[in-house]
């Protein structure tokens, strides 16, 4: 007991001797004074200027620490602010030290600010520092002997940092982020302790677009030496504004746990909400994942998701869950009993609503960056089947194999208004209307399609959409870097088929597009009258397109329509007008003298043709056409003219004539008008035009036509004999070289 009091006194005698030490070192050493000295250093090691405005004050007993006011430090060989603090504080206990353990009293830091920036070479402003950092690092650990001793172990008993900012500008990417008012406050960070953390910040950037808050809170375990970290109680609460989706709110709370030497993760009671606006959109996600296990060569758990969109009165829900399986070590994850439930609503849906189930699974392989997705199930009464596989993280590029039994567009979209569809009948206002409508269009906007990397195919067994209706469409598509290109594109339709290509390329500012396809057998009147409400044209026929154009509106693109079309029909007819019958009253309109006959189109009236062919070459929206053709027993028809399919107009001179016989089938005599040819020009809007039959026209080309066939007969005459006797008597003329030349000179 003796020698426990005399070690006790000599421990007391030395810890007084050690505080007095600490106590007059603290009493007659003064730091300040040394100011000028540690600026200097910091100039000549780094070339930058630190400024010490406030007092530097150090305390030795019981804990060893400084705290300074005040101070910045600048830029590179240059007086611009790099960092900048308020007050800072830090204090460590001064006996554990002796036992190579660092614990620390506190940290406490007051209105950091740090100013980030990545030059347009791509290096950062802090580069001098860390590489220095990392060299003296590196030297360090060469001197060091080897097989030394275990590292310090940490322990901090609280750390606090109030209105901390970080402003980044990256001067490559030409954008700007900015973290303010960071508060963070922790208990205790030691190994195997508890610690509860809370921060809180707001955030802003400009590309893309953010203004948001956080704050979160979790209790925090950790074992460094196994490389084991656990999150339990976590709260997390985001709100602002992201991109374009505003009165952002994302929420999580659970428990979390990391084994990164045994490979392991787990997770319980996990849930994640997320909820915004995006333009007249509203929607909200939901995923839950109540136990998930993932460890060695085995992996556990359920997840559900959930998503609900609203726009206006149209909605959205979907459900997505399936039980977890995999292989952690193989870094495989596997999604083996997948099921989808979806449920659309709106007033335009037959019944209001409209479901669907879709079941399969989703294999992840993160080794080989490998995806598959197999999906079967029936959505808008549609059987569908769905494989996506994407090999490659970087960049993403998925491959996407869809079928479809049948789809109905139309069933499941909101009718057109009455005011569109009286937008496009027939008033000579209507080209008017359509100008003042194209000023106040929207332009569509395709940048999405630029971060498009994927490829696939389509097939649709039977396809309505705005009224038009194909079947067995099948197309190919591939999509990079903005251009979107779909070959082939093949689809049976109104008894015919189609076959071509169809590129967009949405990289320039302006997209453009072009079209080559072509149609075979296909009825045209059916199809014209599907797909634009027309009833113009009857009869099988065959296009040839290769068009070109670009523009981000209708209007734009139809202005700027450039390229090649061709058309073919037989056994036809040309609704809105019946050229014969016009024709067959064309003698009463000459004996009354009438000069031109203008009336409108009238589908009631046709004129039937056997063949009709024409070619147009397309340039600013204007398709110019300079040999038509079309023929039947009774005519033969020409013309030449222009569409302007921006404007919506027309202007085109057809040219008709009667042949083969002189009685029409109302029995009238058409000899006055056989062969004479009728001009009737076609002017006015596409939806209504107007037919100008040019009667004045004809009856000069019929009085032309009589005085020639009479000169013809009264010089035949004269030069072959007249009425005398080797005429009358049927004795050949003796002049036969004449006669030859008269037949050659009036097609005799």
């Amino acid at each position: 007991m003796r020698i426990v009091k005399y070690l006790l006194a000599a421990f007391g005698i030395l810890v007084l001797v050690f505080g007095a030490v600490i106590a007059y070192v603290a009493a007659t050493f003064d730091p300040n004074a040394y100011k000028p000295q540690l600026i200097e250093l910091v100039k000549d090691k780094t070339q930058r200027t630190l400024k010490l405005d406030g007092a530097i004050q150090l305390a030795f007993w019981p804990s060893i620490g400084a705290e300074l006011g005040k101070l910045s430090l600048s830029e590179p060989r240059s007086e611009v602010q790099f960092a900048a603090v308020e007050g800072l504080r830090v204090s460590l206990k001064l006996l554990p030290l002796l036992s190579r353990e660092v614990v620390v009293n506190e940290v406490v830091v007051k209105g950091a600010r740090i100013n980030l920036v990545r030059e347009k070479k791509g290096r950062l402003n802090i580069a001098d520092l860390t590489d220095a950092a990392e060299a003296g690092d590196a030297k360090s650990r060469i001197s060091a002997p080897t097989g030394g001793s275990a590292p310090p172990k940490l322990d901090i008993d609280h750390i606090v940092l109030t209105d901390a900012t970080l402003n980044f500008r990256d001067e490559q990417a030409g954008a700007q982020y900015a973290i303010s008012k960071l508060n963070l406050k922790t208990g205790r960070i030691a190994e195997g302790v508890p610690a509860d953390i809370a921060v809180s910040l707001a955030a802003k950037a400009d590309k893309p677009k953010l203004d948001i808050t956080l704050d979160s809170k979790l209790r925090l375990t950790f074992d460094l030496k196994k490389e084991a970290y656990a999150a339990e109680k976590l709260t997390f609460d985001l709100r602002g504004r992201a991109a374009d989706i505003s009165d952002l709110q994302v929420k999580a709370g659970g428990n979390a746990a990391f084994d990164l030497r045994a490979g392991a993760f787990a997770t319980e009671g996990l849930a994640v909400t997320a909820s915004g606006k995006q333009g007249a959109s509203t929607f909200k996600i939901k995923l839950d994942a109540p136990k998930v296990t993932l460890k060695g060569d085995k992996a556990g758990g359920d997840m559900v998701f959930e998503l609900e969109s609203q726009q206006g009165d149209q909605g959205i829900k979907a459900k997505i869950a399936s039980p977890i399986a995999g292989n952690v070590t193989a870094r495989q994850i596997s999604l083996p009993q997948l099921k989808a439930e979806i449920t659309l609503t709106g007033p335009q849906l037959p019944g209001k609503s409209a479901s669907g189930v879709l079941a399969g699974a989703l294999d992840v392989d993160l080794i080989r960056e490998a995806v598959r997705t197999r999906l079967a199930g029936k959505v808008l009464d549609s059987n569908i089947k769905l494989n996506a596989t994407m090999a490659g993280f970087s960049p993403l590029a998925p491959h996407i194999d869809l079928e479809l039994d049948q789809l109905d567009v139309d069933k499941y979209l909101p009718s057109k208004s009455a005011a569109s569809g009286s937008a496009g009948s027939g008033s000579a206002s209507a080209g008017a209307n359509q100008s003042a409508a194209a000023g106040s269009e929207k332009p569509f906007d395709l940048t999405g399609l630029r971060a498009l990397n994927a490829s696939g195919s389509l097939v649709v067994g039977n396809l309505k959409v705005d009224n038009l209706k194909v079947s067995q469409l099948r197309l190919q598509f591939k999509a990079d870097k903005g251009r979107v290109e779909i070959n082939p594109l093949s689809a049976q339709l109104y008894q015919g088929g189609m076959a071509g290509a169809l590129t967009v390329n949405a990289a320039p500012a302006v997209p453009t597009f072009s079209v080559r396809q072509k149609l075979a057998g296909v009825q045209i009147g059916p199809l014209l009258k599907d797909l634009a409400d027309k009833d113009l044209l009857e009869g099988r026929a065959e296009v040839n397109l290769d068009v070109h154009t670009q523009g981000n509106t209708v209007s734009a693109l139809k202005r700027a329509l450039g390229g090649n079309a061709a058309l073919k029909v037989n056994d036809g007819a040309l609704r809105g007008i019946d050229i014969a019958a016009a024709l067959r009253s064309a003698k009463d309109m000459i004996d009354r003298a009438k000069g031109e006959h203008t009336q409108q189109s009238d589908t009631k009236q046709k004129t039937d043709f056997s063949e009709l062919s024409a070619s147009f070459a397309i340039s600013q929206g204007v398709a110019r056409n300079k040999d038509l053709s079309m023929k039947s027993p009774l005519l033969r028809v020409g013309g030449e003219g222009e569409v302007n399919i921006g404007a919506g107009t027309i202007d085109y001179l057809v040219k008709a004539s009667l042949v083969a016989t002189s009685t029409g089938q109302d029995g009238k005599d058409l000899g006055a008008v056989r062969s004479v040819t009728v001009p009737i020009r076609v002017t006015g809007p596409l939806a209504a035009p107007s037919y100008k039959l040019d009667f004045g026209a004809m009856l000069t080309d019929a009085a032309k036509q009589k005085i020639e066939s009479a000169v013809k007969d009264k010089l035949r005459d004269k030069l072959l004999g007249g009425s005398g006797s080797g005429a009358a008597s049927g004795e050949p003329a003796k002049d036969g070289g004449a006669r030859d030349k008269l037949k050659g000179l009036f097609g005799r």
